[in-house]
């Protein structure tokens, strides 16, 4: 491991590393987000429904539930610097395509390809944990975490004021199309300027291809188990989009169909790469308990899916309630995502500091607190304390997920992209469901549904275990390797 001093102004090193992966992050959310911020004008452009509003907005997160599971096991295989570099390459394209549209039907089926950028998180929860102690995990996953987040407050400060400079019904679409350039050069940067491990150091693979690997039957049964709201979230959005008429009913069926399908392969898939090795016995050593992995996707969806759900909905929450510009109900509604540059990074050093689940505990119980106070703001409110209500809740959002992930890495070194992609993907189920609700009830219940899961998720860290000692892994030489992790 390189030097020790956790220095943020330093660019070598760990430190080089941290700085480059979390402007990569910041680029996938500026990309991904450059949705909401101009959803006035894009409806204007297009004469668009509210039905067909909350669609692009269903889409926009819908591609990086499986996209995130994917992306994570591939950055376990590949690394996450050839994973990364790849992943930004692409996103521009359908990021240029959604600046060109001329029909719904281009801007829905653009979007939808667009959301697999929401994978790029996953990647650098693994390049960071090969590069940080577990003492400074937390901290280090948080400020990746926290600062690439920040990109879509960002977003929503500055696309919809680029979209005037450039004027006229189109500056929108220079507005998203710049943000695809910045995907398209950071990619070649990325790649020539990173390593996966510091000099010296092994890049532990999984040995099984094509699903996540357990330690026993009994999580081997877990794990099936929990990838069926991921699929279910699939066919939530196969329903909404036959109610706004994209989708026939019979090709609704028909996507269900394949769903199920495809739900029973993933999971034979899971039982073939794991039961020899479940058969013939996992080494005590090498074990580690999927409940983990369980408790943290619950908490996942309620914070992460909420953020995702309330970034996407509230400039325009912000303008219909107080009767905003575009620019300032983007710039108001920026305060919720502007909390990520201290939040997200201080629920990781917290957990640093006082423990992975005491931290959780408390930051959950003030989610369900900071959801109940953002399903009482109504037009009476003076805007200034509706700001003040929507940053609180963010603070105790943001923070949640940097504890969150000052756990993922902890679990399984080899199996950190894996996992972290599956905890990802939940917070894109819950995104999807969130926003399923915002577009079937008022906007005080959207957010009281959202504390109500956020109790389920405190209920649930009540079997979350503190990562202690050390985690085995085997090097390609067949070696026995101890990580310490607490």
């Amino acid at each position: 491991m390189p030097e020790t001093k956790f220095n943020l102004l330093s660019f070598t090193g760990k430190m080089k590393t941290l700085h480059l992966t979390w402007i990569a992050f910041f680029i996938t959310f500026v990309t991904w987000f450059n949705l909401a911020p101009l959803l006035q004008e894009i409806a204007a452009t297009f004469d668009l429904s509210k039905e067909q509003i909350k669609t692009l907005l269903v889409l926009n997160v819908a591609l990086a539930i499986p996209a995130r599971i994917i992306v994570g096991m591939l950055t376990d295989r590949l690394g996450p610097r050839k994973v990364y570099s790849g992943l930004l390459f692409l996103a521009a394209f359908p990021c240029f395509a959604f600046a060109m549209s001329s029909t719904f039907l281009q801007l829905a089926i653009s979007r939808f390809l667009l959301g697999f950028i929401g994978a790029g998180f996953v990647i650098g929860v693994r390049m960071v944990s090969e590069w940080f102690p577990h003492n400074e995990l937390g901290t280090a996953e948080g400020i990746y975490g926290g600062w690439g987040n920040f990109g879509s407050a960002v977003a929503a400060f500055t696309l919809p004021t680029i979209a005037l400079m450039f004027g006229g019904e189109n500056g929108w679409r220079y507005a998203v199309a710049i943000t695809g350039v910045m995907c398209l050069v950071y990619s070649f940067i990325y790649y020539a300027s990173v390593r996966d491990v510091p000099e010296g150091s092994h890049y532990f693979k999984p040995k099984g291809k094509g699903a996540m690997e357990v330690t026993s039957k009994g999580d081997l049964v877990m794990l099936i188990i929990m990838k069926i709201p991921l699929y279910i979230a699939l066919g939530l959005l196969a329903w909404n989009l036959t109610k706004v008429g994209m989708l026939s009913a019979t090709m609704k069926q028909a996507i269900w169909v394949g769903l199920a399908l495809m739900y029973v392969l993933d999971s034979y898939a899971a039982y073939k790469v794991n039961i020899a090795a479940l058969n013939a016995g996992v080494p005590e050593i090498q074990r580690y308990a999927f409940k983990q992995v369980a408790v943290l996707n619950i908490l996942y969806f309620a914070t992460f899916g909420s953020e995702l759900a309330v970034v996407s909905m509230l400039p325009l929450f912000f303008a219909n309630t107080f009767g905003l510009t575009p620019v300032v109900a983007g710039m108001v509604a920026a305060g919720y995502a502007f909390m990520n540059l201290m939040s997200r990074p201080g629920g990781g050093w917290i957990s640093d500091r006082f423990g992975r689940k005491p931290t959780l505990l408390i930051l959950t119980a003030g989610l369900a607190f900071g959801y109940l106070g953002m399903s009482l703001v109504g037009a009476v409110w003076p805007v200034w304390l509706a700001v003040v209500v929507a940053m609180a809740c963010s603070f105790f959002v943001q923070a949640g997920e940097g504890a969150v992930f000052a756990v993922v890495p902890l679990i399984k070194r080899s199996q950190t992209g894996a996992i972290a992609g599956m905890t990802g993907a939940y917070g894109n189920v819950g995104a999807v469901v969130y926003l399923i609700a915002y577009a079937v009830f008022p906007v005080s219940t959207f957010f009281m549904i959202i504390a109500g899961t956020a109790v389920l998720g405190f209920v649930a860290l009540l079997f979350l275990e503190e990562p202690r000692g050390e985690i085995a892994e085997i090097a390609e030489d067949g070696t026995v390797q101890l990580i310490k992790v607490g």
